[in-house]
């Protein structure tokens, strides 16, 4: 019996040490998934047909495995305002700016700046100490994310008010959404907390869809594009973010998203043939070293999830 259990930990060891790398891959396809599915749908209404698609799985999901519900009401409120903030607000930042113009380069940049917001307040107002070392990786960290998207910071129609608006207030809600979940969030069952969250977006969204008139085009590219946005991203990436939160201090786990767009950078050239430059190679490195002593070096305190 020893043996079996020392083998079923380590298994579960093995994977928790692969949650950050899963977590940046899925995350990095969400601005994949925009090139293919937004020339095909309007931002928001694709969002809450995502966010539909997304809570139905869930409740087989549920109804399957028997999960639990949270057994305090405020953990539902609380639960609801996570779902606004990382879901209706980021996700919607981003795929408006993305749809009105702005390159995925940019807005991976703009929201690229959450590890410096969360490692500013937790150091400000949420007396966690921010090290040195901590500071010095979030600058290598920057410094390789703007050496990885610097050309897409040209003149041109990508940049706007309208865009630029989008993208912060996307930033804006993943660090809040990312802060308020490690401040108020107890640990809950991440398939009950992330059908709560969904609802929650959707009754946001919804009515935000009266306002968009483009017909959506029904063809693979839209319906693949779909399907990898609810199994991949919502089902698998949002779920992990969920975990990765729960187990790690803010600014560390923050500090993975800068991985980001340099993931993104190398799956554009993949899929699309786009070069990547000397500049890229550099700051993925830098990126990949300011993760390490972000990560490394964090003091926050741990909390365990069910």
């Amino acid at each position: 019996m020893s043996s079996v259990n020392g083998a079923e930990g380590g298994g579960i060891s093995v994977w928790l040490r692969a949650m950050p790398v899963v977590f940046v891959l899925i995350w990095s396809t969400g601005f994949i998934v925009a090139k293919f599915g937004l020339p095909y749908a309007p931002p928001l209404t694709f969002l809450v047909i995502r966010y539909i698609l997304s809570i139905l799985c869930f409740l087989v999901w549920i109804q399957l495995s028997g999960a639990a519900w949270p057994t305090q009401r405020s953990q539902w409120g609380h639960l609801a305002v996570t779902g606004i903030l990382m879901h209706a607000g980021y996700l919607g930042g981003v795929w408006v700016a993305v749809k009105a113009g702005m390159g995925s380069g940019l807005v991976a940049l703009v929201v690229g700046l959450q590890p410096v917001l969360t490692a500013i307040w937790v150091s400000q107002w949420a007396g966690q100490r921010v090290s040195r070392l901590q500071w010095l990786g979030l600058a290598f960290g920057l410094s390789g994310l703007l050496l990885v998207v610097w050309r897409k910071l040209g003149a041109g129609t990508e940049v706007s008010g309208f865009t630029v608006a989008a993208a912060v207030f996307a930033l804006l809600s993943i660090t809040a959404g990312t802060l308020y979940q490690k401040r108020f969030m107890k640990p809950t069952d991440v398939r009950t907390a992330n059908l709560i969250q969904l609802v929650a977006a959707l009754v946001v969204t919804l009515p935000l869809t009266l306002f968009e008139t483009e017909a959506i085009v029904w063809n693979g590219e839209f319906v693949g594009a779909m399907v990898w946005s609810v199994l991949g991203l919502t089902l698998g990436g949002s779920s992990l973010l969920y975990l990765l939160i729960q187990r790690g201090a803010a600014t560390a786990v923050t500090s993975l998203l800068y991985l980001v767009p340099p993931t993104t950078a190398l799956m554009a050239w993949a899929l699309f043939g786009e070069t990547i430059t000397a500049a890229t190679i550099v700051g993925t490195a830098l990126t990949a070293l300011g993760v390490s002593l972000v990560v490394r070096s964090s003091s926050g305190p741990k909390t365990k999830a069910v």
